[in-house]
């Protein structure tokens, strides 16, 4: 059980590179949004780049340190199940944030791996 936390963890976090590298890379707002870096609205995408990051890296700091794996679950259940419900209030539009949704209901099997394992009691 152990091994398959572990590689939900690092699952999620690689769900979550892509968006993370917007803040190294900020010409990817335009590849991965269709949006304009230089924008207000391309600001915002690079800063969002950076709260990716911080899921990123609480998903690696729970991959091997199991007193992180409640506060981690918290963080990217928040990330994926958030868009998700922002998602459909929104009426599932198409686009690339259908390819974002789908990449999100795609991590709901390694976040309910990790949710399960960090709040079993």
């Amino acid at each position: 059980m152990e091994t398959l936390v572990r590689l939900s963890f690092l699952a999620l976090a690689l769900i979550h590179l892509a968006p993370a590298a917007v803040l190294v890379d900020p010409s990817l707002v335009h590849s991965l949004y269709g949006v304009e870096p230089a924008g207000d609205i391309g600001v915002l995408l690079v800063h969002r780049g950076a709260l990716f990051l911080a899921v990123v890296a609480v998903c690696v700091l729970a991959a091997f340190a199991p007193d992180a794996r409640r506060a981690s679950s918290l963080v990217v259940a928040v990330s994926v199940v958030g868009f998700l419900v922002v998602y459909a209030l929104a009426g599932f539009p198409a686009g690339s944030l259908r390819t974002i949704a789908l990449a999100d209901m795609i991590a709901l099997a390694p976040l309910a791996v990790v949710v399960r394992a960090a709040w079993r009691g």
